[in-house]
């Protein structure tokens, strides 16, 4: 890990450190070309195509004490056949992760590789 990724996540549990890097693996290997923005005063770790603040963004990880949200930017156009998505916003939904075997689950997979094809260029 980076300095920068290792002091933001020492704030935070040992299992909520795990389940965040756990998370981090599986949208990096989805999401290859993402680029990675740790922003310690938002509280978040965000995934997107470009670094002008979070343009392009599809993705954000946000650690919490007990779980880890995992952000679709546009989860509100995907299909959730498993309803794994919360939340009632126009666009974001999220997945709230409390434990590893949780983030191992075949349908989140699937929803970060849906959550690509949409058009991020808005």
């Amino acid at each position: 890990m980076g300095s920068q990724l290792d002091a933001f996540l020492a704030l935070y549990s040992r299992e909520t450190r795990e389940n965040v890097l756990c998370l981090r693996n599986l949208v990096l290997e989805t999401f290859p070309p993402a680029v990675e923005q740790i922003d310690p005063k938002s509280g978040v770790i965000a995934y997107g195509y470009g670094k002008r603040d979070y343009t392009g963004g599809v993705f954000v990880i946000t650690p919490f004490m007990k779980h880890v949200n995992l952000i679709f930017s546009k989860g509100a156009q995907l299909p959730d056949p498993l309803n794994l998505l919360a939340g009632t916003g126009k666009q974001a939904r999220h997945i709230k992760i409390k434990s590893e075997a949780e983030t191992q689950n075949p349908a989140l997979r699937q929803l970060l590789k849906e959550a690509l094809k949409l058009d991020y260029t808005e």
